[in-house]
């Protein structure tokens, strides 16, 4: 069965339902909620794998879970069966283990809402994965760079211009590592890498929408 087919619809609405920016990444960059979020199940499924870095798969694989339906555009929906499964195979994520994922995160992410009213200038939330933050691996961090290069929006930290990074910047980000066997693998799924492009480059909404 499809995992995000029409029964689905709700699930991935709800996922992805708060919008906002966060105020407490890191000194170098800024990054949407909806990044944050995809980086907080990139956590989880690292810890899964008592892993101590978060790697591309790692972040691939959140970004989509956490906000498919903003990402789903981006294949043929033809397509969209073969990414979800190179996806739990690079995560070596069985498709049981992966939708629980989806349970898991979507039950959270409610909690969540019931426990705060949603305030886009509050504090980061503290990640749904438990114990001390995991760092991210050197061809994560290098693709983070990237993105912040070619982030359309900044903002000013203490004096200071830094990219605010967003789901699509860091999509096209993977994509564009050239050489990598994440990247051939995601041309060959028919990521339509123009429109992601264009989206990244020329943003129809704000990094607050």
């Amino acid at each position: 069965m499809k995992l995000f087919g029409r029964n689905h619809d709700e699930a991935r609405r709800n996922s992805h339902a708060s919008t906002g920016i966060t105020f407490a990444a890191s000194g170098s960059h800024r990054i949407t909620l909806g990044l944050a979020r995809a980086e907080n199940l990139a956590s989880m499924l690292a810890r899964s794998r008592a892993s101590e870095v978060i790697e591309v798969a790692d972040m691939l694989a959140g970004l989509y879970l956490s906000d498919w339906e903003r990402l789903s555009p981006y294949w043929r929906e033809a397509d969209q069966d073969q990414i979800e499964e190179y996806l739990q195979q690079i995560c070596d994520i069985s498709p049981q283990r992966w939708h629980s994922w989806i349970e898991l995160y979507d039950s959270e992410r409610k909690s969540e809402d019931k426990r705060t009213r949603w305030n886009p200038f509050r504090k980061r939330q503290k990640p749904l994965s438990e114990g001390s933050p995991l760092h991210l691996s050197t061809a994560l961090a290098e693709i983070f760079k990237h993105a912040g290069e070619i982030a359309p929006y900044s903002d000013i930290v203490e004096g200071r211009k830094v990219p605010i990074l967003t789901v699509e910047c860091v999509l096209l980000s993977i994509a564009r590592t050239y050489g990598s066997e994440i990247s051939r693998n995601l041309a060959a799924t028919g990521l339509d890498i123009p429109r992601l492009e264009r989206d990244a480059f020329f943003p129809k909404r704000g990094p607050l929408v």
